[in-house]
């Protein structure tokens, strides 16, 4: 279970959330839901390590952040909203690279399930040839590679076709259900945090949240 407890976060003198603190059980997802500049990436940020909140406290299976931030790190996958890959190189060179960053060790077969798993079948193929869905399968691959028991994923389907973002979501839920990962999930696709998503949190008390979950009967928590 990650929990946060009266976390804030803010840049020089500018805040960015206050006294936010929710829960999240292995085998949920959850939807985090704002208005832009509300802070879900600074906060997904905060969760997987990257940034240090300015007061409060978070702690993964019991675990605080701030006492075993190296351990924690191998327990989380992270997927950021800009794609972070090397275009000249195939899809198989992507994942041998970062293989090699990973705190695990993974043959060639184990890399290229990972990636069959979500249908990105393009094992040979230059990432700067591939369509902008597989660019996002790969991705999300990368953060799988050392199987963190938490991914956090920043807008994981933004700007790709139809097809890709169902498969994307049915690859996630399949995750959390069948793996007990526990997901926590940004993005402006509201049908797609509607059928996804257990629950939702919003950052910030927005009316066209409040009014869309409670029409979609879909539970909402203002952060």
């Amino acid at each position: 279970m990650l929990n946060v407890r009266s976390i804030s976060h803010s840049y020089s003198t500018k805040s960015v959330f206050k006294n936010v603190s929710f829960s999240v059980s292995n085998g949920e997802i959850v939807g985090l839901v704002g208005e832009n500049g509300a802070g879900k990436s600074t906060l997904l940020k905060t969760l997987a390590t990257l940034t240090n909140p300015v007061e409060g406290e978070i702690m993964l299976h019991d675990q605080p952040y701030h006492q075993q931030k190296k351990d924690i790190r191998k327990k989380i996958g992270f997927v950021p909203q800009d794609i972070a890959l090397w275009e000249e190189f195939t899809v198989e060179e992507n994942m041998i690279f970062f293989e090699k960053l990973s705190w695990v060790t993974k043959n060639k077969e184990d890399l290229k399930q990972i990636c069959q798993d979500m249908n990105l079948d393009k094992w040979n193929e230059p990432v700067k040839s591939l369509s902008g869905g597989m660019k996002r399968k790969l991705n999300l691959a990368i953060s799988l590679i050392h199987d963190p028991q938490v991914l956090l994923l920043d807008e994981p389907t933004a700007g790709i076709d139809l097809k890709s973002r169902k498969e994307i979501g049915s690859y996630l839920y399949k995750k959390a259900k069948n793996e007990n990962k526990l997901i926590i999930y940004t993005s402006h696709d509201m049908d797609e945090i509607i059928t996804l998503c257990d629950r939702v949190y919003c950052l910030g008390k927005d009316p066209f949240y409040e009014q869309l979950l409670e029409k979609a009967e879909k539970e909402l928590i203002v952060l």
